[in-house]
């Protein structure tokens, strides 16, 4: 995820309704983190699992942005690099889930998949209609957009993978959305961590 500190010494402050539309996006994310993950333990998916990390992945986002405003440039980089750090030892713990699903076998439910999916791409197509006025804004708020609308591609993707686990009977879509988004939400960590 690309979060660079803007060029002066502190972050430039949001308008009013702008904070309003991130502390709603934070709350929603930060909701679907708590569902996503207990559905996908209750579930047996790490198809979930993953997906609820990235929700977490973008409430950190929406939590950082929120957190800059009137902060120095120091501020804003200690934040984001733990924030990096947290990331990064999340995804390594999916893609280790996968090895040991695969290894010792799964049984996902196709149904709570289904729903839990639908649920997360109805929250996450809400809040990037909310965020849209941030498309042309600082890095960091557009950051925010382009990584919200990759989360409805993933929400996609864990839909599809309830579908056709449902229609096979295998745990191996399952595992390969889990792994496809836990190696995403690396790649968010690695930004950030680039970008401090």
């Amino acid at each position: 995820m690309t979060l660079q500190p803007p060029e002066s010494g502190h972050a430039p402050g949001l308008g009013k309704s702008d904070a309003s539309v991130l502390r709603v996006a934070l709350a929603l994310n930060a909701t679907m983190f708590v569902v996503g993950l207990g559905a996908g333990i209750i579930a047996d998916s790490l198809g979930l699992v993953a997906d609820s990390l990235d929700m977490l992945a973008d409430a950190g986002a929406y939590g950082l942005s929120l957190a800059a405003i009137g902060r120095p440039i120091h501020f804003k980089t200690r934040v984001a690099r733990i924030s990096g750090i947290l990331l990064l030892v999340l995804g390594a713990g999916v893609l280790t889930d996968a090895i040991r699903r695969s290894a010792g076998g799964s049984d996902p439910d196709s149904g709570i998949i289904i729903v839990i999916a639908l649920a997360s791409l109805v929250v996450n197509a809400f809040v990037i209609r909310q965020l849209t006025r941030f498309r042309r804004g600082e890095v960091h708020l557009r950051a925010a957009w382009l990584f919200t609308r990759a989360d409805v591609v993933a929400n996609l993707g864990v839909i599809c993978a309830g579908l056709i686990v449902m229609v096979t009977g295998s745990a191996v879509p399952d595992l390969i959305a889990g792994v496809a988004i836990g190696l995403y939400v690396m790649n968010e960590a690695r930004g950030i961590l680039r970008a401090t």
